[in-house]
């Protein structure tokens, strides 16, 4: 090689190696975003397959907190005394037969076999602000005993291998109308429980953990053509939207309302700082179903995402962990 072209060449050589030394470093890669969905009480049936069908078509997982009164029939439902009243008293009554119980014992096992999480919501959906430690520890051992022994309480043959597995690893709970208090933390963590999503916080925020509890909390989300915020579950916008009124007409415009709130509140922690997205939900279709249909239609478009996981809150938990509460719970 000529003299000159050598020049050249060992210029132009160094040329870009400096501008590979000046280029700016990669940008960090963003986590996913997660999403956790919870439905509370768990009641009816057609709505445990519903929800599993939902879970099938986009991957989800989900949180289901279950109300233990509807492991109980108008024959067995003496079994539970709440706190301060006499047995076989429910704020929610009791499930309707001996075969109603055996369906939803059916769904709750294929949904944990599925891989989502089943949680507690207490026993009869009594309001325990002014619960004891003691109380809400007496509440807490019925939901295990009623949970890990439906079948044979109820006398329902053909128990699946496995079944009061269900019931220990029932780490997570959410307090009949969000109702925290200081005694209900101490007796969490006293029981063995490993997260509350009882809380409320203004926007998606990351929950604390605090003596072994992790605290999530619904977010209140803008809404609505004013923006005003409500917090981000079925029965809050039922309230706001139609006075917690059937208005089936209006349907179709409060689907179309939460759908576009759920998306707003996604997209603005998707394009941010991917706090996680709380909603919840109950087996109640209100007002003709429009919050289920919002739902359905925000799961399908952003739970199918590669970057998006829409996880129950035991996984995150879990993940945040870094598996330790997923080992636990496999044991």
């Amino acid at each position: 090689m000529p003299r000159l072209s050598r020049v050249v060449a060992f210029s132009i050589a160094s040329l870009a190696a400096a501008g590979a030394a000046v280029a700016d470093p990669p940008a960090p890669v963003k986590p996913k975003q997660a999403v956790i969905i919870s439905f509370d009480s768990a009641r009816d049936i057609s709505q445990w397959k519903r929800s599993r069908a939902l879970a099938q078509r986009t991957g989800a997982h989900f949180t289901y907190f279950v109300s233990c009164v509807f492991l109980l029939s108008p024959e067995t439902r003496k079994q539970y005394t709440a706190p301060g009243r006499t047995s076989g008293k429910s704020n929610i009554g009791f499930a309707a037969s001996k075969q109603e119980i055996a369906d939803r014992l059916e769904q709750i096992n294929l949904a944990a076999s599925e891989g989502h999480d089943i949680g507690s919501h207490a026993c009869g959906h009594f309001d325990g602000k002014d619960w004891s430690k003691a109380d809400w520890l007496n509440e807490f051992g019925s939901f295990k005993r009623i949970l890990e022994n439906a079948y044979s309480i109820n006398a329902i043959a053909s128990e699946p291998a496995g079944w009061r597995e269900i019931a220990r690893k029932a780490v997570g709970f959410r307090a009949p109308y969000l109702s925290a208090s200081k005694a209900l933390y101490e007796a969490l963590s006293k029981a063995g429980y490993l997260f509350d999503a009882s809380g409320v916080s203004r926007g998606p925020a990351r929950p604390p953990t605090s003596d072994g509890i992790t605290r999530f909390s619904l977010p209140q989300i803008p809404e609505g053509p004013d923006t005003r915020r409500v917090i981000a579950m079925d029965y809050n916008l039922y309230v706001r939207h139609s006075g917690g009124f059937e208005r089936p007409s209006k349907a179709d415009e409060y689907a179309n309302r939460t759908y576009d709130a759920f998306r707003a509140a996604f997209d603005a922690q998707y394009q941010g700082k991917r706090i996680p997205l709380e909603l919840g939900f109950h087996f109640t279709l209100m007002n003709d179903g429009a919050y289920w249909k919002a739902l359905e239609r925000f799961a399908g478009e952003v739970c199918t995402r590669p970057d998006v996981e829409c996880i129950s809150y035991r996984d995150y938990v879990s993940r945040r962990d870094g598996g330790q509460t997923r080992a636990w719970a496999a044991d």
